[in-house]
């Protein structure tokens, strides 16, 4: 004779075990369940249908989610993720560029090395997301007005193994102007990198802006303008540029290129 479960419930309408309810720590890792999209949380908000997670994968692509019950994955198990308490311990503070805080360090006196970038903008990015850690270190950023005399830059400032030079270049690409100026600077104290975008706009990444992509500018227009225009934003760059500035709140906001050129400028100049 055949037996029977005396649970004759549908599966579909048996009760779920529990699962932890794990707080959405900015950073933490997480997977989501239906769609299989993996990424570091970036922040929670609280919207109309609900609260929500948005999450960063390794490419920097941002995807927003509902903080649904078992809607999560944490090192391969099922998670509920809920909006972190207000009072919960805050884990170790730290600077815009993902450096460990140090609360109430003094700013160090500028060091006779500096780091040259090549306009305001630039100059305006680095201090919003290194400032902290560059006055600890006791380095002074001062832009250029472009880097066609280089050159003579260098020559000017006097580097040496106690005043060594950075200098971080837009559109540093093979067969650029910009390269073959920085390859002419052979002295051993001058470290030039830069990244492969036109200008440094491009360096911010478009989700950070709110923007699909930045479009493509026509060779022969001015591009900044050319931005604007193909944004449809008003042909002011000033308030362009603060528009984007706004934007980046920390490393997580820029391209890989630019953060790795600035953070060896920095080990350059204060190297011992």
């Amino acid at each position: 004779m055949r037996s029977y479960s005396p649970d004759l419930t549908p599966p579909w309408k048996k009760k779920q075990a529990p699962v932890p309810e794990v707080p959405a720590e900015v950073d933490l890792v997480v997977e989501e369940v239906s769609t299989g999209f993996c990424g570091a949380v970036i922040r929670c908000e609280k919207t109309a249908e609900g609260p929500t997670v948005t999450l960063e994968d390794r490419f920097g692509k941002h995807r927003v989610f509902p903080l649904a019950p078992r809607g999560f994955l944490l090192e391969g198990k099922v998670v509920t993720l809920v909006r972190p308490s207000a009072s919960a311990p805050a884990g170790p503070a730290r600077t815009a560029s993902g450096s460990l805080a140090v609360p109430g360090a003094r700013a160090r006196v500028a060091r006779a090395g500096r780091i040259y970038v090549e306009g305001r903008h630039d100059a305006e990015l680095v201090e919003r997301v290194w400032g902290d850690d560059l006055r600890i270190e006791g380095v002074v950023v001062e832009y250029l007005e472009g880097i066609d005399d280089l050159p003579a830059i260098v020559a000017e400032f006097a580097p040496g193994p106690d005043a060594r030079l950075g200098v971080l270049v837009d559109h540093l690409v093979p067969g650029s102007k910009e390269s073959r100026i920085a390859a002419s600077v052979t002295h051993p104290d001058v470290l030039v990198v830069g990244h492969p975008y036109i200008d440094v706009w491009e360096a911010v990444k478009p989700a950070s802006v709110g923007i699909a992509g930045w479009p493509v500018v026509p060779r022969g227009q001015d591009w900044k303008t050319g931005v604007c225009r193909a944004l449809g934003w008003p042909e002011n760059t000033g308030a362009a540029w603060q528009r984007i500035l706004s934007g980046v709140r920390s490393y997580k906001d820029l391209d890989p290129s630019l953060l790795g050129s600035v953070e060896h400028l920095i080990d350059f100049v204060t190297a011992p």
